[in-house]
């Protein structure tokens, strides 16, 4: 069991926007390395790195051609060494992503599948055995829509593909095989997978990874029903040999359900786009309970969540986790104020499993609008360069050529930057600092610490939630709304002054054992008792 996820600090990092260390116009390893500092600065202490591996970047990456050599456009297996090492000597850690279920199209073992059925890879891939096998009417429509035709194929049959035609899926084996070309997940080219995926896993471990963030890990056997009960069955042999040979590496699902990913083996998952509770509450719009206009409905989120940690406790050292955003949903500061973005990084801060930033969200960058670049489609606008400073390129590339960039920079002259927001005691930097410097130092917030919903209500503000250890409590009332709002509920003692608010006027009555807590407009506080 990893114990250093009990107090990560996770930051993520979309390397090809972090930044640039050589100035062609794409962030890279070394440039990472470089701004370690930073990230540690933060409070961070372990590292989320999105796919660097070879790839065509058809899909930014999500699409691998070679799971063992670092992107050239990032640098080298050596620079990532490098990277590694310069992590662990400051006592911190780092997950690399990884893509389990399908490779790109333009990977050995596809070309050389696509060109036999006979081969040693034919079977590394799910094919038909013939074209007009793809059109069967007993297959379910979804089957047909996720097979594919590869011109030149030496082969007769059509492929099935993950997400986009250019990601054929790797052939993990199918849940309840019908057809003739379906393997079973015990067959002999399901094995192969599954084992080849041990020894992908093997080869950055033994390099000084720390674990790996899984994506899509939810959907390697196909067929396999709303359970997954399949896949969780080859996580779990998964899991039984990293305990067995690198017991202190952790792996990190992206399943967005913890009864499922955390009973499977994995330390923690995602509680994030797929979860609509959470993303109600969270994203803009009228039913966003974060909006100042919005309808107030967190008793959905409160009862997802609650069940979630219920799950997570089940498994000791497990943990749900909730980022502030990701490369694959807006960024949440869209459409919002600085003192909003501050009451969400605040929310964030004060729940329980594994933190995670995404980068640029310390600063409340901002969601821009862009064609779509890498297969990003919409997503693109999340993927922009990060912003250092007020220097060309706000800092993160020497190009001289703003076309080089990856993605353009913002063009707003007042766009938010570390450098401009480094010695603001009010910026959304500061305040994310504050708020890990306040987590690190109240035990009842820190990653283990329980959780409690002490008023949720459909439609109504504000939320409250408790944060408890055995020595110690913190009560949070959040108040995103435009009005004014009283809550009332019982502690054994007396609460304090808050020792973290947004807002000025926190009224606190007691009357017996009930607190009735009276909260400003856009607001936040920590009681304790």
């Amino acid at each position: 069991m990893p114990k250093w996820l009990s107090n990560a600090l996770f930051y993520e990092i979309y390397p090809q926007s972090f930044y640039d260390s050589n100035g062609d116009g794409i962030g890279d390893l070394n440039g990472i390395r470089q701004k370690l500092d930073y990230i540690q600065s933060l409070g961070c202490n372990a590292i989320w790195l999105n796919p660097c591996f070879d790839s065509p970047f058809q899909d930014a990456g999500y699409d691998v051609r070679d799971y063992r050599k670092i992107a050239p456009r990032y640098g080298t297996n050596g620079d990532m060494k490098a990277l590694i090492d310069d992590v662990h000597a400051r006592g911190m850690h780092i997950l690399l992503d990884l893509v389990p279920g399908h490779t790109s199209i333009e990977h050995p073992w596809f070309k050389a599948s696509a060109q036999s059925d006979s081969g040693p890879l034919a079977g590394r891939y799910i094919w038909t055995n013939t074209r007009e096998e793809a059109d069967d009417p007993d297959l379910s429509a979804e089957t047909r829509e996720k097979l594919a035709d590869y011109p030149g194929a030496g082969r007769g049959g059509k492929y099935y593909f993950n997400y986009y035609d250019i990601q054929p899926a790797l052939n993990y084996g199918f849940a309840h095989p019908t057809k003739s070309w379906q393997s079973a997940t015990d067959s002999p080219e399901a094995l192969a997978t599954r084992e080849e995926l041990k020894n992908i896993m093997r080869f950055w471990l033994d390099m000084g990874a720390d674990g790996f963030r899984v994506d899509m890990a939810y959907s390697l056997v196909k067929n396999d029903g709303a359970g997954h009960e399949e896949t969780q069955k080859l996580w779990r042999d998964v899991r039984a040999m990293l305990d067995a040979e690198y017991p202190n590496a952790a792996i990190v699902s992206e399943w967005f359900n913890p009864s499922q990913s955390l009973a499977c083996g994995f330390h923690a998952d995602f509680y994030l786009q797929a979860n609509l509770s959470y993303m109600a509450l969270v994203m803009t719009g009228e039913d966003a309970f974060f909006n100042p206009a919005g309808d107030g409905n967190c008793a959905g989120f409160a009862e997802e969540y609650t069940e979630y940690l219920h799950t997570a406790a089940s498994f000791p050292g497990s943990y749900v986790s909730t980022p502030t955003g990701n490369h694959d949903v807006l960024r949440m500061s869209y459409g919002r104020s600085e003192r909003q973005i501050k009451l969400l990084h605040a929310f964030d801060m004060t729940l329980p499993g594994l933190p995670v930033i995404y980068y640029g969200d310390e600063i409340g960058m901002k969601y821009l609008e862009l064609e779509s670049k890498e297969g990003g489609l919409y997503r693109t606008g999340s993927r922009t360069p990060m912003q250092w400073d007020a220097t060309k390129n706000a800092g993160f590339s020497a190009a001289d050529d703003p076309a080089a960039l990856y993605l353009p920079i913002d063009p707003d002259e007042n766009r938010p930057t570390v450098e401009g927001e480094e010695n603001d005691p009010d910026s959304i930097l500061s305040n994310m600092r504050h708020l890990i410097r306040l987590r690190k130092s109240t035990p009842a917030l820190d990653n283990d610490g329980k959780f409690e919903i002490i008023h949720a209500e459909f439609c109504e503000y504000p939320l409250v939630y408790k944060r408890y250890n055995e020595n110690s409590r913190c009560y949070i009332v959040v108040n995103p709304g435009a009005k004014p709002c009283t809550v009332s509920f019982d502690t054994c003692y007396a609460l304090k002054e808050p020792i973290y608010a947004i807002g000025d006027a926190m009224a606190v009555a007691r009357n017996g054992n009930t607190n009735t807590i009276s909260v400003t407009p856009e607001s936040f506080a920590i009681f304790t008792e």
